[in-house]
């Protein structure tokens, strides 16, 4: 690090302080509407994963995390119980403009996959889009791979829908 600059400090920690689920889906309609023109479907989509989360969550199977830059929120990730045993998903990762380049997308990811293992999970799906190029490098970083994927119109744009899955039982913690 050059001198005179100081490291800023980072923490990722459990989404669980009043105002962390709320700031998730505010980050993602604001940042995805400035990014990539997307509308409130958008926003909504996020709003409903969020409130599933908070439902139905469970200690043992369900986590959310928060990455903080210098005490602000500036990242997350949920891992939700998938649609069969021993599946879970990966949801809503994100890590705000001012701080990418940090490493925080990889280490919410390393986070809720370390928690998938230990939940017992023995996949992780996650659906995205093809135009996320970050965040795909991150998955693939982690041995995510495209098990399909779909054009189509979302979010007012037409825009490459993509599933992603990882083995957990064929690959090293």
């Amino acid at each position: 690090m050059p001198e005179g600059v100081d490291q800023r400090q980072v923490v990722i920690r459990r989404a669980d302080r009043p105002g962390d689920l709320g700031w998730v889906v505010m980050a993602h309609g604001e940042i995805y509407d400035r990014q990539f023109g997307w509308n409130s479907e958008f926003e909504a989509l996020v709003a409903a994963i969020v409130a599933d989360y908070a439902a139905r969550y469970s200690a043992a199977t369900e986590g959310a995390w928060i990455a903080e830059v210098d005490g602000e929120r500036a990242g997350c990730v949920l891992l939700v119980a998938g649609d069969s045993p021993g599946v879970a998903k990966l949801r809503v990762l994100l890590v705000t403009p001012a701080a990418r380049g940090l490493g925080l997308g990889t280490r919410l990811v390393a986070e809720s996959l370390a928690f998938a293992r230990g939940a017992g999970y023995r996949t992780v799906t996650l659906w995205t889009t093809g135009n996320l190029v970050s965040a795909r490098k991150i998955y693939e970083h982690f041995g995510f791979t495209l098990a399909d994927e779909e054009p189509g119109r979302s979010f007012g744009h037409d825009l490459v829908s993509q599933n992603w899955t990882l083995d957990l039982e064929g690959r090293p913690a």
